[in-house]
């Protein structure tokens, strides 16, 4: 298969190469995308699931309201990201929410085609299981870190998870308001705002707005294992 075959496979669905012409038809044929704008809520927590999402453009912001109305920031997923499959091969209601952080395009793909094509296809059944495995040992990752690690090291955490995950350069705009910025570091807006003053004084980084620029990621790779 040329390259140029299995971008366009990809290009319906994430690892689309791995999938035969009737089951690539098959959800074509059995799926639809739906424009979200800013901050709109794409499906919410303790809603039924009903359908395969997978982000085509944009960016998600995945959440877990607790008590009291707070919120924990689980992670940011980019295009080519399945959404809430945790949930829906969990249980018949979401744990979590989603929200788009920029305008986005989410496919939604019928479940039962879905499933279809995950009970005949092995090696693409493997990988759903490894990117729902991949899912939840992420988020275990953050909780632990959120709850093992002082400041200092969360911050890090952030500040490494945007540059070496989301963005793949040491010079990035924060796509959160420090708000959510604090709920995925799991701390207060004015603490995290402290830290991160403390990090531009002390030299380890740039900060201009929500631009940041990482002068030495020796230094913030060692505060994130410090902890």
């Amino acid at each position: 298969m040329d390259n140029s075959n299995i971008a366009e496979r990809e290009s319906v669905i994430p690892y689309g190469d791995l999938l035969s012409e009737d089951e690539i038809q098959g959800v074509l044929e059995n799926s639809n995308i739906v424009n979200f704008n800013k901050k709109e809520i794409i499906f919410r927590q303790n809603t039924r699931t009903s359908h395969i999402m997978f982000i085509k453009s944009g960016m998600v912001k995945i959440f877990k309201e607790g008590r009291n109305g707070k919120f924990i920031i689980l992670k940011v997923s980019v295009p080519n990201d399945f959404l809430g499959l945790l949930s829906i091969y969990g249980g018949d209601t979401h744990h979590y929410s989603a929200s788009a952080i920029q305008p986005a395009q989410i496919c939604f793909v019928d479940i039962t085609i879905f499933n279809k094509i995950l009970s005949s296809n092995g090696e693409f059944a493997a990988m759903i299981i490894k990117t729902i495995s991949r899912d939840g040992l992420f988020i275990f990752d953050r909780l632990m870190s959120q709850s093992h690690k002082q400041l200092p090291g969360r911050i890090a955490d952030v500040i490494l998870y945007f540059s070496e995950v989301i963005y793949n350069s040491e010079e990035f705009e924060f796509p959160f308001t420090r708000r959510e910025l604090a709920e995925l570091a799991g701390t207060t807006k004015e603490s995290f705002i402290r830290t991160l003053a403390e990090f531009k004084n002390d030299k380890i980084i740039d900060l201009d707005g929500s631009f940041v620029k990482i002068n030495s990621l020796k230094i913030v790779k060692t505060l994130s294992e410090l902890g």
